[in-house]
């Protein structure tokens, strides 16, 4: 339901009247803000005070560098919204009077007033012009059912490029798309999301988002193709400015704003392996599967049951069906012996015929209808409910049920659905539609719609956190909204066994990364139908190179020997080098990933000043060194851009070129998977499980380093412990390597040295394309002889 009022630059859509202020008539300054009043006509005289409205605007500021922009209509309701949980802080702009109007400033962020009847606001970081409005962008629309909405544009810049708005599968670009906010259950190949967030980025360095929960209608350089306009139902309207250096500091400042992500345990960055969801399986299939990965040396870190670990038609009853699972604590044990953690699949909805139904029609621990019914349908279980979660006893019960499963040996829980949160609406049934939706804390149904997943998620997190602690908890989650990146790890949905859907998945996951969401997964080999070796060789490929990696699907067992043992090799190989990334993925989402930044990175987020990496969306850099470009062709192409530099190849030790545009042909066990120049990674030793980076030992890799260039990175290994600091610098023919704070050998393989050359601190080999250093203690030199 797109919100569009106009009908061409000149005229108003029939049935709507819209109305804009003619000009800022006044203004009232405190310590917190400044509140302006524009009325929608001309004041030339005292008359046109009269038999008239205007629209209220108020500026202030939330955080250091953040600019709040209120509209408001009339504000007589009393209707009690859903509210993201942001963390406002106290700050007090700067507000100066100018020679033709006011200047509010936060931190590097201003807006510039212009008053009376040229009316606008211009927004600046660092005075650098970033976007504007004027009174005609904003309005106080009202529909021929008497249904108001507040609507506001922002001008677009020649070549600026939009976005995010949450995990969308649609274009990566998104000017030109009509984006509604609102979780809809709609697959991937649909321009529906599961995840839907009121936040954007410009290529231009600033951010935008629209503080509400409910309906957010976005209308991207569409409606008016030099604008991005939104739009709300009511009589309110916050949106915040987010401004910054760089990209990650815009998200690095939202992530600060709408909730810090957590860090995730080591083991959750291993391979995991599911059930599938429709195929048939009891103790003797799992364990089949487990073993079987282990007798073909592919290392497992989960194993995922989906739903029928629970009887059919009761969904959720949180009892292992006894039937294909008479000792279910034996079966955890015995999985648990072999190393393998446990997730267990849940949703919010419990089905008529489960016996947990009794217990919470009884304490009245569903949503409701109008009426004082509980709201009920067949869509997903026959008739049934919906946990209230702002009732604070339903939360603890199923908290309880939670907790009892934890205590058999659970680890983790995939909190699957989350999006058809019912509102007064035909789709959710007669009863919905005629008597309205009931929360037990009388929240709006609309707003509740979007803002549900959190309070089930964060029901959910909590109780893995109590259990595990801070960091060691993990969930595995497909529906979220502003603020849900505390209760990771996401994944993208029902998708398809195609290339396309492979790539649509990419898209989804990095638009998701750019709306402060660090951690994205996705199921390998499609979800949907069946997945023929080729394509589940490739995804295995790119799956096994995001931030995690779970195989999955619906009607298909997604073990790799189904495929043939040629996708047993691949599996092997690139489930091996992924536990070995981890000391370098760990140390990224402690350092970068909770302060909001993506492991999985959309290229212009590392490179804004390069013009082509803007709209690249079929490759990535995994953390800030490594560029990957999936594979989407049967005939083993692959097309993809090199930024300025010489880059090397992980796999092969290849140096290559950039700036440019590669066209290259990779067997199964080979993609572009290539070193930035410039940069230091780290490599683990352990291939067999992933381990932290003070259990094992650790190589350092130096890709090309340019003469005169220092390098360096911090190293986390624990949370709350300082990072140890690794550089690497190359001045007149000598490379040194340093680690402060690591305090046992290490080795380093260094690439792009031509001729001989010599080491002192360190024992020197010569390899095929690099040179391999081992027994590194404190400083090394490398020296080119002569």
């Amino acid at each position: 339901m797109q919100m569009k009022f106009t009908n061409g630059m000149w005229l108003t859509r029939s049935g709507y009247q819209v109305e804009t202020p003619k000009e800022l008539y006044t203004a009232d300054v405190d310590a917190d803000g400044i509140t302006l009043y524009c009325p929608y006509v001309r004041v030339l005289r005292r008359g046109n005070t009269l038999d008239g409205g205007m629209l209220t605007i108020r500026l202030s500021s939330p955080a250091e560098d953040v600019l709040s922009v209120k509209l408001m209509g009339r504000r007589g309701s009393r209707k009690k919204e859903a509210h993201f949980s942001l963390n406002r802080r106290s700050v007090q702009p700067v507000i100066q009077k100018t020679e033709n109007g006011w200047s509010v400033s936060s931190g590097r962020m201003t807006a510039a007033i212009t008053g009376g009847a040229d009316f606008s606001i211009r927004f600046l970081f660092d005075g650098k012009p970033l976007t504007s409005t004027c009174a005609k962008n904003m309005a106080h629309v009202t529909g021929q059912d008497g249904e108001v909405y507040l609507r506001e544009r922002l001008e677009l810049d020649v070549g600026e490029n939009i976005f995010g708005l949450g995990e969308r599968f649609s274009a990566f670009v998104k000017n030109g798309q009509s984006v509604d906010i609102w979780n809809e259950d709609g697959g991937t190949d649909s321009e529906q999301s599961y995840k839907n967030i009121p936040f954007f980025m410009s290529g231009k360095g600033y951010g935008v988002l629209v503080n509400h929960c409910g309906r957010v209608s976005f209308e991207v350089g569409s409606e008016s193709v030099t604008k991005t306009q939104f739009s709300v139902p009511g009589e309110e309207m916050e949106y915040f400015i987010l401004g910054g250096k760089e990209p990650k500091e815009v998200l690095r400042r939202y992530a600060s704003l709408t909730g810090l992500p957590p860090a995730l345990p080591l083991w959750s960055y291993g391979l995991w392996l599911s059930t599938s969801f429709t195929t048939a399986y009891d103790e003797k299939t799992v364990l089949s599967f487990i073993d079987g990965m282990r007798e073909r040396e592919i290392p497992l870190s989960v194993f995922h049951f989906d739903c029928f670990w629970m009887k059919e038609y009761e969904w959720c009853n949180f009892l292992w069906d006894s039937a294909t699972f008479p000792d279910p604590e034996g079966l955890l044990r015995k999985i648990h012996e072999r190393g393998i953690k446990v997730c267990v699949w849940i949703n919010p909805y419990i089905g008529q015929k489960s016996p947990l139904f009794e217990e919470g029609y009884q304490n009245d621990y569903f949503v409701n209808t109008g009426s004082g019914d509980v709201w009920q349908w067949d869509r997903w279980q026959a008739g049934m409910a919906l946990v209230d979660f702002t009732n604070p006893e339903a939360k603890r019960w199923y908290q309880q049920k939670l907790e009892r499963l934890l205590d058999m040996g659970v680890d983790s829980f995939k909190t699957d659905f989350g999006e058809r949160i019912p509102t007064a609406d035909a789709f959710f049934g007669p009863k919905a539609e005629k008597e309205g939706i009931r929360y037990h804390d009388g929240s709006d149904p609309e707003g509740m719609h979007n803002y549900y997943t959190y309070l089930y998620n964060q029901a959910v997190y909590e109780v893995l956190a109590r259990r595990f602690g801070e960091g060691e908890a993990c969930l595995f989650a497909r529906s979220a909204t502003v603020g849900s990146q505390c209760f990771p790890v996401h994944w993208g949905g029902d998708n398809l066994s195609t290339y396309p859907s492979m790539a649509e998945s990419l898209r989804g996951g990095l638009s998701l990364g750019l709306c402060g969401f660090p951690y994205w997964s996705h199921d390998i080999g499609g979800f949907e139908a069946g997945c023929h070796p080729d394509i589940y060789k490739r995804w295995t490929q790119f799956g096994l190179l995001s931030s995690h990696s779970r195989y999955h699907g619906n009607s298909e067992y997604k073990a790799p020997w189904f495929y043939g043992e040629e996708a047993v090799e691949v599996t092997r190989s690139f489930a091996k080098l992924k536990n070995r990334l981890v000391p370098y993925l760990y140390s990224t989402a402690l350092l970068e990933g909770r302060q909001g930044v993506p492991l999985m990175r959309a290229m212009f987020l590392e490179f804004p000043e390069d013009p082509a990496c803007q709209t690249l969306d079929r490759q990535y850099l995994f953390g800030d060194t490594l560029l990957v470009a999936p594979i989407f062709r049967a005939d083993g192409m692959v097309e993809y851009y090199l930024p300025e530099g010489t880059w090397v190849s992980l796999l092969s030790g290849e140096e290559l070129q950039g700036p440019g545009w590669r066209h290259e042909r990779h067997g199964y066990q080979s993609l572009p998977l290539l070193i930035r120049p410039n940069r230091l990674l780290v490599l683990g030793s352990s291939e067999d499980s992933p381990l932290s980076a003070d259990e094992q030992e650790l190589t350092l890799v130096l890709g090309h380093l340019d003469e005169g260039v220092h390098a360096e990175r911090l190293l986390a290994v624990r949370q709350e412990e300082p990072p140890v600091r690794l550089t690497a610098s190359r001045y007149e023919g000598t490379i040194t390597l340093c680690a402060e704070g690591l305090n046992r050998p290490y080795s380093a393989l260094i690439y792009g040295l031509d001729g001989a050359w010599s080491a002192e601190g360190a024992s020197l080999e010569r390899q095929d394309k690099a040179y391999q250093l081992t027994g590194c203690t404190g400083k090394v030199t490398l020296r080119q002889e002569a």
